[in-house]
């Protein structure tokens, strides 16, 4: 399932919050847990956290503008598949937010980085994740995680956005053509 991007019920509240409590998204939980894959691309990255099928939350930019440009990312080491054979890949895709800042607690954020479930941190183009690479203050520089069993992506930048030459870069569809594959295993 992919829960695409856009802002559902007008982000009131928080964004995603009255999307978390659609019909839909109450069965998501039992969807999860039956390991099928779960790939929340910006607001539904937000969906995913507000569900606590994600650990944190997304906020504000630091910036309090909207953001809506290209950024590189980092892909870390995880045990989603759909990330297979993307480990310490640098990924050129947009993103377009006002709340996409990342937060947890301290001892989450530690939790994450243990279990290697930072799946993209923002870096530069070189690939150096640094604090001028960070386009809205996400803590630790993270564009994006996966749970803890590796079938559940939560994601800020936009890969489906980049997934055709002609849309300024290809870099996303390998996150889609691992998804393929693993449907047709």
């Amino acid at each position: 399932m992919i829960i695409a991007g856009g802002f559902s019920y007008g982000d009131y509240l928080r964004p995603g919050a009255i999307a978390s409590h659609s019909p839909i998204a109450k069965k998501l939980p039992e969807y999860v847990e039956s390991g099928k894959f779960v790939i929340g691309i910006c607001n539904g990255f937000q969906i995913l956290c507000e569900l606590g099928l994600l650990p944190g939350i997304l906020t504000t930019n630091t910036s309090t503008k909207f953001i809506c440009k290209w950024v590189n990312i980092s892909t870390e080491q995880t045990s989603c598949s759909l990330l297979k054979g993307m480990e310490n890949k640098k990924l050129k895709l947009p993103i377009a937010h006002y709340e996409g800042r990342y937060y947890s607690e301290p001892a989450n954020i530690q939790r994450l980085g243990n279990n290697n479930q930072i799946a993209f941190s923002y870096c530069n183009e070189q690939g150096e994740i640094n604090e001028e690479s960070n386009p809205n203050g996400s803590l630790e520089n993270i564009a994006g995680i996966v749970n803890k069993t590796g079938n559940v992506l939560g994601m800020m930048p936009h890969p489906e956005r980049a997934s055709f030459l002609y849309l300024g870069s290809e870099d996303g569809k390998i996150i889609f053509e691992n998804l393929k594959e693993e449907l047709t295993c």
